[in-house]
């Protein structure tokens, strides 16, 4: 029993002997690596907060009639284009025709009673005063007239502007009364993003800022103008309603949701070119000069800055690491920095 112990002590020992020579020799048989190297550093940046908010038209407009009646014809349908003053819809107003009718036949009276007194007044049979009062009669069934045929134009819902149909309310056949939507127009051409901003982030924006906006549908960053802080807050959200004007880009729409980055104060952070960074499966590494040889470390990422990136974990400030060829690096391999 014995004997057998001290065999198998004597076979342990002489595999963590060849071990040890596997290892000197792979190491000694590692060829030097030519490295650039930089000094891991703290740096100062703006640290940024996410506010959601969604695409809105600039220009919107929420379209009713100005006169009650039935809705004779619809024009549009959701999504179509329109140019200024077209026709949209049409109300069938009887009543607002026949003041109309009423009005032109007050108007044709009375200037043919006043080129009747005006001769009368030339042959001095009519006073002065009475034919004051005609031409007064005139004037007002003139502006009658007027405002009938206004009345009468409101007949007719034309768009106030260019843009798209963006929702329909009402179809033909329903009634059309001041203050009840019948359509909504936006101008598509010119979008921003709206957001409720906390109290505490609104202080650090002033108009004309620019920060980074990430929609969904878009594949690049966008980059959104302040142009619109609300001057008091919401009572029961106690958010500040932002608006940021948005470039025209392809595939941007009304109604899509949307990210704006926005300032909450400044942070410090170790910063290394991305180059550094080896990842490796799911481990993200760096390799360290130490004693003319490459280190490696294990590292946790933080936020990307351009060719930069934060480190969470694995290093310290004023450790060298190699920023070029990493990849290429084994653990314990010599380097010579150039």
């Amino acid at each position: 029993m014995k004997g057998t112990i001290l065999l198998a002590a004597g076979l342990a020992l002489g595999f963590t002997s060849c071990g040890h020579k596997a290892e000197r020799a792979e190491s000694s048989s590692l060829s030097v690596a030519a490295v650039h190297v930089q000094t891991v550093e703290s740096k100062k940046r703006v640290a940024m907060e996410e506010v959601v908010g969604t695409v809105r038209a600039k220009l919107r407009s929420v379209i009713e009639a100005k006169v009650s009646g039935k809705i004779d014809k619809l024009l549009v349908v959701p999504g179509q284009q329109v140019k200024t003053g077209e026709l949209l819809a049409v109300v069938d107003a009887g009543e607002v025709r026949a003041r109309y009718d009423q009005a032109v036949a007050l108007r044709q009276q009375a200037e043919a009673d006043l080129k009747r007194l005006a001769l009368l007044f030339k042959q001095e049979i009519l006073s002065q005063a009475e034919f004051d009062n005609a031409q007064a009669k005139a004037r007002v069934a003139i502006a009658g007239m007027t405002e009938a045929e206004t009345m009468l134009g409101y007949t007719k819902v034309t768009a106030p502007f260019a843009g798209v149909i963006a929702r329909k309310h009402a179809d033909v056949g329903d009634l059309a009364t001041p203050g009840k939507p019948l359509l909504e127009l936006e101008d598509s051409s010119a979008l921003r993003l709206e957001a409720d901003v906390p109290e505490a982030i609104v202080g650090r924006l002033t108009l004309r800022d620019k920060l980074p906006v990430r929609i969904a549908a878009v594949e690049t960053e966008l980059e959104g103008i302040v142009s619109e802080i609300a001057p008091a807050a919401d009572p029961n959200s106690r958010t500040f309603l932002v608006k940021l004007d948005l470039p025209n880009t392809p595939g941007l729409r009304a109604g899509q949701f949307g990210r704006v980055a926005m300032p909450v104060g400044e942070t410090s952070a170790l910063r290394v070119p991305v180059s550094a960074v080896v990842q490796r499966g799911q481990m993200e590494i760096i390799f360290v000069v130490a004693g003319s040889k490459a280190q490696l470390r294990l590292v946790k990422t933080g936020k990307r800055l351009g060719d930069e990136v934060e480190l969470v974990s694995g290093v310290s400030a004023g450790e060298t690491i190699v920023v070029e060829h990493a990849a290429a690096l084994m653990d314990g391999q010599p380097v010579e920095v150039r």
